[in-house]
C-alpha cells in the first residue's frame, strides 16, 4: 500500500505535467488482486490520464513477478488525483495532457467518468452519514448470542512524522500515512479472526488536509462490520502540531475504510464472528 503513492515515479509523474510540485488529494477505492511474497519483484507504472482545472488522475498499475517462474501478475490498478501546488502558492491551472495512443484516447475519455463516479460517492456518503446521525434512526438494543463487542477491536497509534516519512517540501507522504493505517487496521481485524488478516481493499480514502514533519498523527481503528468471511475496519487519522497536542486540539487529515479477510491452514476463507456495537 505505502509503495502505491511513496514511490518516485508516480509524483514525478505529477509533478513532470504540471512543472511543479504536487500532493496526493484522494485514491480511489484499491482492490488488491494477488499478494506480493517475500523474494518477488514488484513493478510500478504510472501516467497522467487526464487533467482538470487545478488536479489530474494519475493511473497506477502494480504487479509482480518470480522470480524463478518468470510468471507475471497484476497486484493492483489504482487512481490517485493529485493537486498541483508551488511553493508559498495556491492551486495553479493545468495543461491539458497530450494524447498519442488509443489506449491513451481511452484512458482520458474514463477519467472524467471516474470524476463524476468519485464526486457522487462522496455525496451519497455524507448524505448516509447525515440520515444515521439524526435522533431514533439508531437502535442501541443488540442481542445476539457469541457476538464481540467493537470495543475489544479499538485500536490507538501514535506516529512523528520524521523528515523520512516526507517529501522535500516537508508534507508527510500519502503512501506513508497508508501504511500506517494498515497496520493498525490489521491489529484491529486480528482480534477478531485470531489470525493474520490480508487487506483486500482500501475504500474511501480522502485527506481532509494536510500534515508536515513534527506533527504526531494519531490513528485510531474500529471494527465497524463483520460480512462472514471478511470484515471492514475504519480509521480516523488526526494531526497535532506541538501547540494543537498541548491544547489537545485535533486537525483531521485523513479517515478510511479497509476491508480484510483471513485464510486457515487448508487456505480455506474463514468465517467472522458477528459483532454489536
Amino acid at each position: 500500500v505505502q509503495w502505491v503513492t511513496v514511490c518516485p515515479c508516480v509524483s514525478f509523474e505529477a509533478e513532470k505535467h504540471a512543472g511543479v510540485s504536487c500532493v496526493t488529494a484522494s485514491m480511489d477505492d484499491i482492490q488488491f488482486e494477488e499478494a506480493a511474497r517475500v523474494g518477488q519483484i514488484i513493478s510500478i507504472k504510472a501516467k497522467v490520464n487526464r487533467a482538470f482545472k487545478t488536479s489530474m488522475e494519475v493511473g497506477i498499475k502494480v504487479t509482480v513477478q518470480d522470480v524463478l517462474t518468470n510468471v507475471e501478475k497484476i497486484v493492483s490498478l489504482a487512481y490517485a488525483t493529485y493537486v498541483a501546488k508551488a511553493v508559498d502558492a495556491g492551486k495553479i491551472e493545468l495543461e491539458p495532457v497530450k494524447l498519442l495512443s488509443t489506449e491513451d484516447h481511452l484512458e482520458h475519455t474514463l477519467a472524467i467518468e471516474r470524476r463524476r463516479i468519485r464526486l457522487d460517492y462522496e455525496q451519497v456518503f455524507q448524505n448516509l452519514m447525515q440520515e444515521s446521525n439524526k435522533e431514533g434512526d439508531y437502535c442501541d438494543t443488540f442481542e445476539e448470542e457469541d457476538a464481540v463487542s467493537t470495543d475489544l477491536t479499538h485500536v490507538q497509534s501514535i506516529e512523528l512524522v520524521q523528515p523520512p516519512h516526507a517529501n522535500h517540501h516537508g508534507n508527510t507522504f500519502g503512501g506513508q500515512i497508508m501504511a500506517w493505517m494498515e497496520t493498525v487496521a490489521s491489529i484491529s481485524a486480528s482480534r477478531l479472526c485470531r489470525s493474520y488478516p490480508t487487506l483486500k481493499s482500501v475504500n474511501m480514502f480522502k485527506f481532509w488536509g494536510p500534515s508536515v514533519v513534527g506533527d504526531r498523527l494519531v490513528f485510531n481503528a474500529i471494527v465497524n462490520n463483520t460480512f462472514q468471511n471478511s470484515v471492514e475496519v475504519g480509521v480516523r487519522v488526526e494531526a497535532y502540531n506541538c501547540e494543537e497536542w498541548i491544547k489537545d486540539q485535533a486537525r483531521h487529515i485523513n479517515s478510511a475504510f479497509l476491508i480484510f479477510n483471513t485464510v486457515n491452514d487448508k487456505g480455506q476463507l474463514v468465517t467472522f464472528p458477528r459483532i454489536k456495537p
